[in-house]
Parts: structure tokens; C-alpha cells; sequence
């Protein structure tokens, strides 16, 4: 939107709303149009984490269905990020237990 555009949408909104419910109008249309921008953020990490997956489970497959024996650069890739995202499910698992222990 140019500049102009900007001013007549604000002169429109103060004639219709007035100067007492304007600002309560913008701050509710900033408010909601942040939260929009939220939710698009969130749902393309989610895609995104998405497709690595998948990616990451195809590349096992294909690394699987060699013997795991003569893997390209890619699926030995894969396959240590794969050792490696296990290593660090389990990891906070064996820490958070030991810091709940009682000390003696």
C-alpha cells in the first residue's frame, strides 16, 4: 500500500469510527494482524520440520535398502542427523532425572 492509500483508509476510519474508538481500533487491527502473521510463521516451521522428516525418512529408506553399505554423501548425512536427533531425545530424559534426585 503507498502512503497515500494509508492517509485515505485513516481519514475514512476517523470519519466513521470517530476520534474516541479509533485508537482502540487500530490497536485491535495491529493485534490481530500480528497474530495472523504468528500463525503463518508457526504453520511454515511446521511445514518445514515437516519435510525434513519426510525427506530424512526417505533417505533412511534408501540407505536401508542398500545395507546400509555404500551410502551416498546424502544418506550418510541423514543418517548420522538421525543418530544424532535420537542421542538428544534421550539426552534431556537422563539430565532432567538427575536434577530432580534429592541431593545428600
Amino acid at each position: 500500500m503507498g502512503f497515500w492509500e494509508l492517509i485515505v483508509i485513516g481519514v475514512v476510519a476517523l470519519l466513521v469510527l470517530g476520534p474516541e474508538r479509533l485508537p482502540g481500533a487500530i490497536r485491535s487491527v495491529h493485534k490481530t494482524v500480528r497474530s495472523v502473521k504468528q500463525f503463518g510463521q508457526q504453520m511454515q516451521a511446521e511445514l518445514n520440520a515437516d519435510l525434513r522428516a519426510h525427506e530424512l525418512h526417505q533417505k533412511l529408506k534408501d540407505a536401508e535398502a542398500k545395507g546400509l553399505l555404500n551410502l551416498t554423501d546424502q544418506e550418510q548425512a541423514a543418517l548420522t542427523e538421525l543418530k544424532q536427533a535420537a542421542a538428544d531425545v534421550n539426552t534431556p530424559i537422563i539430565s532432567s532425572e538427575k536434577k530432580h534426585e534429592p541431593e545428600r
